[in-house]
């Protein structure tokens, strides 16, 4: 397999010779354009001024990043962990849609556990999803829940991994938010006593299943969408995943267009969300992104994905923080608690079934405002 090269403003961190393909899997095109993420070291950021400060940037500018976990005890411990998971996910989907729609718990207003495929609309045609998905609710786990869901028995077989990978997400996104507090300059401990582990809140892992799809006819798998928590970090070893840079990361005289990000071994990728927008007046960013078919050889590979969801504490009201540097003003609309906001998000696109028309997917999707 060819070397890929990876050249961005901080080349001088990284030879351009190193690999970060995957050896198993097909590689990512090299004449694809990839979206201009800025790469983070894990270990630097626990040290270097700089590298915090670049932090900063790119949670105001674009809101994703890549960081290199290599290096560092924390990331090499994620690293191992989320290989275990794509590990565990074709075992876990081998179950099949049948066994796994037992826990989809929709009915009863939750977005845990079960998401099977093609039941959620994705774009403004009416279209359906391509994909399944597990959410696995880190209150049920760690003995949070009043009344825990139900799980599939794989699940609790690896519960100690589950418990393991949800501590050391955590570790890491605490130690994110530390820095993003003291750039906001809030008062220590604000944005972390916001999320803590052991209270309510609805931070999940999700296992995401794309199968292939046909050459002839290949569609938007997850649609556009900002993510409704805090952070997210996102491990995948196949392209599909895409953003849609802002104007201000856009050259002169060209519009927008929707980029892939290149999934980079020894790495992930974090995202803000809603909740971090709102919290700051806006100063950070969540930026809009979509799932469609991996690029060449590897639309004809399975895609996982594993991904954690940090989200506020579930009484936390989303609304702009005072003091430091976030911009004064007034918050639009009446504030929801979390558990209230991610629940509404989660579940609104899902309200589709076999008696829903076309034209009635469609307007379900206008309705939510990702149209515009």
């Amino acid at each position: 397999m060819a070397t890929e090269t990876i050249t961005n403003t901080h080349a001088s961190l990284y030879p351009e010779s190193e690999d970060f393909s995957f050896p198993t899997l097909p590689p990512f095109p090299a004449d694809i354009p990839t979206a201009p993420l800025l790469r983070l070291s894990l270990s630097s950021l626990r040290s270097s001024s700089e590298e915090s400060s670049r932090f900063f940037t790119a949670s105001k500018e674009l809101g994703f990043f890549y960081l290199d976990l290599r290096n560092d005890p924390l990331g090499e411990e994620l690293l191992s962990q989320s290989s275990r998971f794509f590990d565990l996910a074709p075992k876990f989907y081998n179950l099949g849609r049948e066994e796994l729609s037992k826990y989809d718990y929709k009915n009863v207003g939750s977005y845990m556990g079960y998401k099977g495929f093609g039941s959620a609309v994705v774009d403004e045609k009416g279209n359906l999803d391509r994909n399944e998905f597990y959410n696995i609710p880190k209150d049920d786990f760690f003995g949070i829940s009043e009344k825990p869901f139900t799980h599939p028995d794989i699940l609790y077989q690896n519960k100690e991994l589950i418990k393991s990978y949800i501590n050391n997400s955590h570790a890491l996104i605490t130690l994110l938010l530390n820095h993003l507090n003291t750039h906001l300059q809030l008062p220590e401990g604000t944005l972390q006593s916001l999320h803590r582990l052991n209270e309510p809140s609805g931070d999940q892992i999700r296992m995401i299943k794309s199968p292939p799809q046909p050459p002839s006819d290949q569609r938007t798998a997850l649609g556009k969408h900002t993510d409704f928590g805090s952070l997210t970090i996102l491990f995948n070893q196949l392209g599909g995943l895409q953003i849609l840079p802002p104007p201000s990361l856009t050259p002169a005289g060209k519009e927008p267009e929707w980029t892939y990000v290149k999934p980079l071994r020894g790495h992930c990728i974090i995202n803000l969300g809603d909740a971090m927008t709102k919290f700051t007046g806006g100063l950070l960013r969540s930026n809009i992104h979509r799932v469609v078919s991996p690029p060449g050889e590897q639309a004809e590979e399975t895609r996982y994905s594993v991904v954690y969801f940090s989200r506020p504490e579930d009484e936390v009201v989303l609304k702009r923080l005072e003091g430091g540097v976030i911009p004064k003003g007034e918050d639009d609309g009446e504030a929801m608690n979390s558990k209230e906001w991610i629940k509404l998000q989660a579940l609104r696109l899902r309200k589709v079934g076999a008696e829903k028309s076309e034209e009635e997917r469609r307007r379900l999707w206008e309705e939510t405002g990702r149209g515009n």
